[in-house]
């Protein structure tokens, strides 16, 4: 553990956790004073445990943790912030499972990372908020590609550097973004985007949360839009998530 003090108290955001030995949880979290970070909750499958409420996925808590021989101990857990909304309808619970999943993926215990910190709490909390979760989570994955610098870009070919013209065009994760027409040919992965939809894309990339949320993404473009960030992230990530054909399903029952 690269910190030396034998307690720490934090504000995290549980990510995982996973069942050890025979009453024990290992828990990932992300933490505004360390990053991620695993602990262990000892004895917090037991009935009466309290702790255990405090320690379900993308709940923000308080933490006194001490230091273990391998891993943090958590001594003391308080609920900051359940989200109570996104445990109160199936498709939501997917959106928020789908966010802490990304920023586990896409992270590594690399110390404090305070904007990583409050992108992740305040997606939590507008999710839970939002009347169209869609665009939360939009708006989420380019904000936490630029944090990790992998910024699409959008506004010339990825190949030829040639500035984009206003007709529908091409988008490749490995290329880095959009692609021109006569760049498109023979690109491993490249996908049809419609001038339309990168005009959205742009939007929420340049925009705050506020004025992203003051336009309405028309139905043919959330597909579009989807499929274009997801591949593009995969990409970078080297892997592939879980919880995005969860959603799926869900939203197919939802029709």
């Amino acid at each position: 553990m690269p910190s030396t003090e034998r307690s720490k108290r934090v504000d995290a955001v549980v990510l995982r956790h996973s069942d050890w030995g025979e009453a024990d949880r290992i828990l990932v979290l992300y933490t505004r004073e360390m990053g991620k970070v695993r602990a262990i909750a000892k004895g917090v499958r037991k009935l009466r445990s309290r702790k255990a409420g405090h320690l379900e996925p993308f709940t923000r808590v308080i933490l006194q943790l001490a230091k273990g021989r391998d891993l943090w101990i958590v001594t003391q857990a308080e609920t900051v912030e359940a989200y109570q909304p996104l445990r109160e309808d199936l498709e939501r619970m997917g959106y928020a499972s789908y966010i802490v999943e990304l920023m586990d993926r896409s992270s590594g215990e690399e110390g404090a990372n305070l904007p990583l910190y409050r992108l992740l709490t305040d997606t939590l909390q507008r999710l839970a908020e939002s009347d169209d979760p869609f665009q939360v989570v939009r708006y989420y994955e380019l904000r936490l590609l630029d944090l990790l610098g992998f910024r699409p870009e959008l506004k010339v070919c990825g190949n030829c550097g040639k500035p984009i013209q206003p007709e529908d065009q091409f988008f490749s994760a490995e290329v880095g973004g959009a692609l021109c027409p006569n760049c498109s040919k023979g690109v491993p992965g490249v996908r049809p985007m419609s001038m339309r939809t990168l005009k959205f894309l742009r939007h929420f990339q340049r925009s705050t949360y506020a004025d992203a949320m003051r336009v309405s993404l028309p139905d043919p473009v959330r597909p579009e839009m989807e499929a274009a960030i997801q591949s593009y992230l995969m990409y970078h990530l080297e892997r592939k998530l879980n919880t995005p054909d969860f959603l799926k399903l869900v939203r197919k029952k939802n029709l």
